[in-house]
């Protein structure tokens, strides 16, 4: 039995490993991806965050399909190709393992989510002997809920503890009280030895408590602590004083 004291996580760090030198085009053109070195990720939650056009969702995803996820989403038992849109980016990372194998695993791509749930009906409409997939979901097709609630399923019946579960912007569909408590449910998780990786533009997800946050620039990709974060800062400013920012940014 593994303690939360000695759990590492499953993955400890990534490199860029171009030995050959960094190819021209997307996404090396991308200053934060041709320039990083070397991440290193929590036990627990890391995130990924800046402003669009930084690469967060291209290095999520990268980091995703080198771990043997499907591009579009879901576990690693889906295989499916709707659109070829991944870059080459996952051919030059270097991922470093922790010693403990994951029994989960999810990459939550929203984009790409409502491909997920057809994929998840097209496979029980054909069968195969074992039990319907969407049970693990809930029960009830993903299609047949609010993007919102199809989210919260996932978070809710799929993610059983034990894995890696790679998040990209979820906050995308979910409420501010739905926010709050992914943050719980979350720690539910990390408590039964889950690791996260997550894309985020919300102060709300962004919370977990003690979490490693690296934030993305034009400069590169530079650890930062939560109340030094452009995302905590602009939301906090605003939020102080409506009216005067209202003001400004309508004048």
């Amino acid at each position: 039995m593994i303690s939360m004291i000695d759990f590492q996580g499953y993955v400890n760090t990534v490199q860029l490993h171009a030995p050959d030198g960094i190819p021209s085009g997307y996404p090396f053109d991308i200053a934060c991806l041709r320039n990083f070195d070397k991440l290193s990720f929590h036990p627990k939650v890391t995130y990924l965050i800046g402003e669009n056009g930084m690469g967060k969702s291209t290095l999520l995803e990268a980091i995703a399909v080198a771990l043997g996820f499907n591009a579009e989403g879901g576990s690693k038992n889906f295989n499916f190709n709707t659109q070829p849109s991944h870059s080459i980016l996952y051919n030059y990372l270097r991922i470093s393992k922790g010693v403990h194998r994951m029994k989960d695993g999810f990459f939550l791509r929203g984009e790409s989510f409502y491909n997920v749930a057809s994929e998840i009906d097209e496979r029980d409409k054909e069968g195969g002997g074992g039990g319907r997939i969407i049970d693990s979901y809930g029960g009830k097709s993903l299609h047949h809920q609010s993007h919102g609630e199809s989210f919260w399923s996932l978070f809710m019946h799929r993610f059983g503890g034990s894995g890696l579960y790679i998040l990209d912007e979820p906050e995308s569909a979910l409420s501010v009280t739905r926010q709050m408590a992914m943050l719980a449910q979350m720690d539910k998780l990390v408590n039964k030895k889950s690791q996260f990786i997550i894309a985020t533009h919300s102060p709300i997800v962004l919370a977990y408590p003690d979490a490693t946050i690296y934030q993305m620039t034009t400069e590169g990709i530079h650890q930062v602590k939560y109340k030094e974060t452009d995302t905590y800062r602009l939301y906090k400013g605003f939020l102080d004083n409506p009216e005067q920012m209202t003001s400004i940014l309508l004048s």
